[in-house]
């Protein structure tokens, strides 16, 4: 049976390396200046913790989800253009991965937002991960710290 997502999140903050919960005004503060709702699973993460490191504490660590502070739209984050030949506006870097590879949220379509994988070698182009939040923890904490989508086959 898949766990929930307040089981993944208790499993988050439980064993790995979460720092303190945004308030609902840093939520609120984010979503203005963003210009998206963080929806039901985001908001869900960032009430328990702002962002977390899984396996190990960084520099190390492979997945980094990062705090709403650091949270931006993919292109300026990767490339430092905001324009739409640098991917969809949409876009938004959710797990830092260490190694010019990054989870992105894609908030175009009704929560739960999918996640894509982009690495900056060939970004714009992205693979798919995960439908959901929920989905990306629940295969990201079973995975040994190895990045499930580039050892699925």
């Amino acid at each position: 049976m898949t766990p929930t997502l307040e089981q993944l999140l208790a499993t988050v903050v439980r064993e790995h390396y979460p720092p303190p919960p945004a308030t609902e005004a840093e939520i609120a503060a984010f979503e203005s200046r963003a210009g998206w709702q963080l929806g039901a699973e985001l908001r869900a993460f960032y009430l328990r913790c702002n962002g977390a490191e899984l396996f190990e504490p960084l520099p190390n660590a492979r997945y980094s989800l990062l705090s709403l502070g650091e949270l931006q739209r993919a292109r300026v984050r990767m490339r430092g253009i905001d324009d739409d030949s640098m991917g969809p506006a949409s876009w938004w870097t959710l797990v830092d991965c260490q190694d010019s590879d990054f989870i992105l949220v894609d908030v175009a379509p009704p929560p739960p937002y999918p996640l894509v994988d982009a690495y900056h070698g060939t970004y714009p182009a992205v693979t798919p991960v995960a439908a959901s939040l929920r989905e990306f923890l629940a295969r990201a904490l079973t995975s040994n710290n190895r990045l499930y989508w580039l050892h699925d086959n």
